[in-house]
């Protein structure tokens, strides 16, 4: 027998549904994928060997030559690699996570800026050794002489830049707009350096089963990005018609957007996903920003809570009923999938700020009941707390346990030290646990964690630091 409950807002709460048929996210996925991105190593270093002329490397110019041609092949790979994690593909964002995806595009775009710093300053002197002159008069040459140099030197700049502003310390002083539009400058540093590669690479200059094979890899990424960037979302924005019903404050800074579509279903959105909006109104059309369903979603109707971070959501409590919203997704595996079958149902869920988003329609979803589910919601002050009142109506209807952590920081113990979360949560280590809110909450709650002996395998986190 099902039955349903009433939220806050007066609509039918759906009943918490069975396990999904979906395949579990999982740690194995992660590692499949780095292996994956490993593998694509060894053909490069195969036509690096190939094309690299026997005697070269037992002198130091052509020793520096040689590495700086390898390095430039890997920097352009890792390129192509960067592009492809961010296609928003859903084997990819369902099965490993959008959380996930981010941290390893973080790590490897590194690791491309130094790569390509590293070709520039080897070619530069290994050429300079060989032709025995000063390295300062050898990159004028190389710029002035070689087709298209100047044209890689740009894209190396542009890849400078956007590593810069990527850094988390400038990052979190940017607006989220101006970090995403410069970030788009990375298509055009690929397109530079394209010509480049052929122009003047040994490997693709002279061999053109290489030449095919370097471009198939392109149009690949290329077709994934538009097909699941661009065409994807033109025709699910078309054919489910979303808009705005109404705009609701929830506290101060916060507001919910309860918006309407058709056969939502379809999208097979799940509690805890996320999905990229775009309000079509003059002050917003031209920017998209990511937001998860704060409430579980049903086949007419979805909800987003937004707080104020001053950007454009400052003016998301403006929108007009009937705004026309284009939207990408649904994205990301923090959901109940994710769920440990040895820990029985069990689940812990820690929130801060608007990290509560995701966890409230997983409160309102997750299967089981009695105690099953235990919520940690941490604010400053109680005004800190939306959709607090939703919160506690379900945590008394289905049985889970609700605890609001109200202080300022730094006052009295630590909330989230191994013993104190014991004290709150004595079976911590048999649970599963959800954990979303600023960088500074995921970091001190991870390590209480890990010091109570949870399993990393059942801490699964959602993190707004992108």
């Amino acid at each position: 027998m099902t039955a349903t409950a009433r939220t806050s807002r007066g609509h039918a709460r759906p009943a918490a549904p069975g396990p999904s048929v979906l395949p579990r996210p999982g740690r194995g996925w992660s590692y499949a994928l780095i292996a994956v991105i490993a593998a694509g190593v060894l053909p490069i270093l195969a036509i690096w060997w190939q094309d690299t002329v026997a005697g070269t490397l037992q002198t130091t110019g052509g020793l520096m030559t040689a590495a700086g041609r390898l390095l430039g092949m890997f920097a352009a790979y890792l390129l192509l690699v960067l592009v492809a994690l961010m296609a928003r593909i859903p084997l990819l964002e369902h099965r490993v996570g959008s959380d996930v995806l981010t941290r390893i595009h973080r790590a490897l775009g590194e690791y491309t800026v130094s790569l390509a710093l590293g070709h520039a300053l080897f070619i530069i002197l290994g050429y300079a050794w060989t032709a025995h002159t000063n390295p300062v008069s050898e990159a004028v040459t190389l710029e002035l002489d070689y087709p298209d140099v100047l044209m890689a030197t740009a894209a190396l700049g542009l890849l400078l830049w956007v590593g810069v502003v990527s850094a988390r310390a400038v990052r979190r002083k940017m607006a989220y707009e101006s970090w995403y539009y410069i970030h788009l400058y990375v298509y055009l540093a690929i397109a530079l350096a394209f010509s480049h590669e052929f122009a003047d690479g040994a490997e693709f200059s002279t061999s053109a089963r290489n030449r095919m094979v370097w471009v198939a890899g392109h149009v690949a990424v290329a077709a994934l990005l538009v097909y699941f960037r661009f065409l994807v979302p033109i025709y699910r924005s078309l054919r489910h018609d979303v808009r705005v019903e109404a705009v609701v404050r929830e506290s101060p800074g916060v507001v919910s957007l309860h918006l309407t579509g058709r056969d939502l279903r379809h999208l097979r959105i799940e509690p805890g996903q996320f999905l990229r909006w775009r309000f079509l109104d003059r002050a917003h059309w031209w920017q998209s920003h990511p937001y998860s369903v704060s409430a579980a979603p049903e086949n007419h109707r979805l909800r987003i809570t937004v707080k104020d971070l001053g950007d454009a959501s400052g003016s998301l409590g403006r929108l007009r009923k009937g705004t026309k919203v284009w939207f990408e997704g649904p994205y990301g595996a923090f959901t109940a999938r994710r769920l440990d079958p040895g820990a029985g149902g069990k689940v812990l869920m820690i929130a801060g700020g608007v990290g509560i988003t995701p966890l409230r329609a997983l409160f309102e979803s997750l299967p089981g009941g009695g105690g099953s589910a235990i919520l940690l919601y941490r604010a400053s002050d109680p005004a800190q707390l939306p959709l607090y009142q939703e919160l506690a109506e379900i945590a008394s209807q289905r049985g889970f346990g609700l605890f609001p952590l109200v202080g300022p920081r730094g006052s009295g113990p630590d909330p989230f030290s191994a013993a104190e979360l014991r004290k709150l949560v004595p079976d911590l280590a048999e649970r599963d646990v959800y954990l979303c809110g600023p960088p500074g909450l995921v970091h001190s709650a991870r390590r209480g964690l890990r010091r109570a002996k949870v399993p990393m395998r059942r801490i699964h986190v959602e993190s707004f630091d992108l």
